[in-house]
C-alpha cells in the first residue's frame, strides 16, 4: 500500500528543517513542502510549529502521516537528540513507525537533485574539533535507490579516502578545511551547499519506507559516530602538557 504522507525532521545542524512528502492521488508524483530555518541552538522550540505549518500548507493533518523520517546523524549531539525525540514522540502518539536516515545520505540526495549526472557521491561535513564526517554513496539506476559504498565515519581532513571513479564532493568540509581536505582536489564537482535538509531527507525517507526500512518508534536512536562531544578537562590538560611541558599546569 502506498502511504499518503511521510513527515521528515532534521535538526542536525544550526537549522530547523521540517518537510512533509505526500501524494495527491495514488498515481501522482510525490509533492514535498518544507521549512528550513536558521535557529542556532534552539531548534527544539521551532520543530512542532514548523510541522503544523507544512501540514497546513499541504492541507493534511498529523493522522495522514504513515511514518516519520528523521536525520539520525551524524551531526550536532543536541540536535540529533531533538530530532530523534520529537520523531519518537509523534510516532508513538500516532502509532506509526520511524525511518532513521543518515544525514550524509540526505546531503547526497540534495547534491543529486541539483546535478542529475551525479552518481557517485562522497559527502564530507565539518565535524568540528578538526574532524570530518564523511560517507560514500552510489546512486543505482536499476534499484532507483542509493547504495552505501562506505557508511558514515569520522576522520581527519587528510584521511578521507578518494573514490575509485569520478565523483561529486558534497557538503561544507571543502569550504571549511580548504586544501587540508585532500580529497577535494580529485572531485569532478564540489557542491558545498548540499547540506542536511528535510526536503531531501523526506525523499530518501520515502525510498526507505517503501523498501521496508522502517522501525518501531522505540528504536528512534541517534547515530552519533563521534563517541565524545568534547574533550574532557584531563584530555585538554594532557594536550597542554605535551605542547608545553615546561610550563606549570596552574598558570
Amino acid at each position: 500500500m502506498i502511504p499518503k504522507a511521510l513527515l521528515a525532521l532534521d535538526t542536525s545542524t544550526d537549522f530547523c528543517s521540517v518537510a512533509v512528502l505526500y501524494l495527491k492521488h495514488a498515481s501522482s508524483v510525490p509533492c514535498v513542502i518544507s521549512r528550513h530555518e536558521y535557529t542556532g541552538p534552539v531548534s527544539g522550540i521551532r520543530v512542532l510549529p514548523a510541522v503544523r505549518e507544512v501540514l497546513g500548507e499541504a492541507k493534511l493533518v498529523l493522522a495522514d502521516c504513515e511514518a516519520v523520517a528523521f536525520g539520525a546523524g551524524p551531526g550536532s549531539f543536541t540536535g540529533l537528540r531533538i530530532a530523534a525525540g520529537v520523531s519518537q514522540g509523534l510516532a508513538f502518539g500516532l502509532g506509526i513507525p520511524v525511518v532513521p536516515i543518515c544525514t550524509l545520505l540526505a546531503c547526497a540526495e540534495r547534491a543529486r537533485e541539483s546535478d542529475s549526472d551525479a552518481r557517485r557521491l562522497l559527502v564530507a561535513l565539518d565535524a568540528r574539533m578538526g574532524g570530518v564526517y564523511w560517507a560514500d554513496f552510489v546512486w543505482d539506476d536499476v534499484l532507483d535507490d542509493w547504495r552505501v559504498y562506505h557508511p558514515a565515519a569520522l576522520s581527519a581532513p587528510d584521511s578521507v579516502p578518494v573514490p575509485d571513479e569520478p565523483f561529486t564532493l558534497a557538503g561544507n568540509a571543502s569550504s571549511v578545511f580548504g586544501d587540508a581536505l585532500c580529497v577535494a582536489t580529485r572531485a569532478r564537482v564540489i557542491d558545498s551547499y548540499a547540506m542536511p535538509h528535510a526536503h531531501s531527507l523526506a525523499i530518501v525517507g520515502w525510498y526507505a519506507f517503501m523498501a521496508g526500512r522502517s522501525f518501531p518508534a522505540r528504536l528512534a536512536i541517534p547515530e552519533y559516530v563521534r563517541d565524545t562531544v568534547a574533550k574532557t578537562i584531563s584530555e585538554r590538560a594532557m594536550e597542554f602538557a605535551i605542547k608545553d611541558p615546561c610550563r606549570k599546569s596552574n598558570e
